[in-house]
């Protein structure tokens, strides 16, 4: 009896100190004094400003540069990827603008960390006509690992992204010129669906470009092309690439991506790319809007073609 006084007097004891140090109420007795820890407010994410000359009316490219802030990415001796992503993007960006004929814009200028979502949303937001996401692989023991790949948003993830957008959007949204306001779920998954495949067509498009035009100035790795369900690569109606720009574990490749060359070709590449898509999406419209107007002729005259 004595020793389960004893006992209980030490646990009320250790109550009582417990309560005191970490400033929590003690049931029973009116302690209302609670210890909070207050965290740092997320910072607003402000859609990025658009660079180049000639107007709303030239195609937009959105270059995302992986990672960022507290968001170091992979990480070796010497070589970060939040900080040799922003190189290659920044390099990127300068030789677009310099060839002129395009406007540009990137996620993040500076090393602040941007969520995956407020990425994409940004190009959907300013009506990106392409999006790439710049990265570096890395591969555990991978000194000798090296090699770009491009990946694409897998056949599976882009027909559950369809529905996930459908249910965020709550049906208020439009996709590709398709309102989705007042339509059920199922069919607002349809119709981004529908949308999503001709994205991925165009981001498929782009990719192979990316290859083509890479070789002899970029190493590729020998399963180049790949796809996944990568979350920054989601959007339905932005043709999106994300681009391992090669391995930050090996180090001569590092060393060589992060050097002002390796970000010239990188960016002499990637450019020219670019441009044969968008000169092909602009010799493809042509081609539509002439197709109604040589049906029409040929109506018009009684003749077959």
């Amino acid at each position: 009896m004595i020793c389960g006084a004893i006992l209980a007097a030490l646990l009320l004891a250790l109550l009582f100190a417990a309560a005191r140090a970490l400033a929590l109420p003690i049931p029973g007795l009116g302690g209302d004094a609670v210890s909070r820890i207050d965290l740092p407010q997320a910072l607003p994410y402000d859609l990025p400003p658009v660079a180049g000359g000639g107007g709303a009316g030239l195609p937009l490219v959105m270059i995302d540069p992986g990672h960022g802030g507290f968001d170091y990415g992979a990480r070796t001796p010497g070589f970060d990827e939040k900080v040799l992503t922003l190189g290659l993007a920044l390099a990127l960006r300068d030789r677009l603008i310099a060839d002129g004929g395009l406007r540009v814009a990137l996620t993040r200028t500076d090393d602040r960390f941007v969520s995956l979502e407020e990425r994409y949303e940004a190009a959907r937001r300013l009506g990106a006509d392409l999006f790439l996401s710049v990265h570096a692989d890395s591969v555990a023991g991978g000194e000798e690992a090296a090699g770009a790949s491009i990946y694409t948003l897998s056949a599976r993830a882009s027909s559950a992204a369809a529905l996930r957008f459908a249910r965020r959007e709550n049906a208020s949204d439009s996709v590709n010129g398709q309102t989705l306001s007042g339509k059920s779920d199922a069919v607002s998954a349809i119709l981004v669906d529908l949308s999503q495949r001709r994205t991925q067509e165009r981001s498929e498009r782009l990719a192979e470009l990316i290859e083509r035009e890479g070789a002899g100035i970029l190493r590729f790795h020998p399963q180049a092309r790949r796809s996944a369900a990568l979350e920054v690569l989601r959007a339905p109606d932005v043709p999106s690439v994300l681009f391992e720009s090669g391995y930050i574990t090996n180090p001569r490749e590092a060393a060589r991506l992060m050097s002002a060359s390796g970000r010239a070709d990188f960016a002499r590449a990637m450019s020219r790319a670019i441009r044969l898509y968008f000169a092909r999406e602009r010799y493809e419209a042509e081609q539509a809007s002439a197709r109604p107007a040589v049906a029409s002729a040929i109506a018009s005259s009684g003749s077959e073609p």
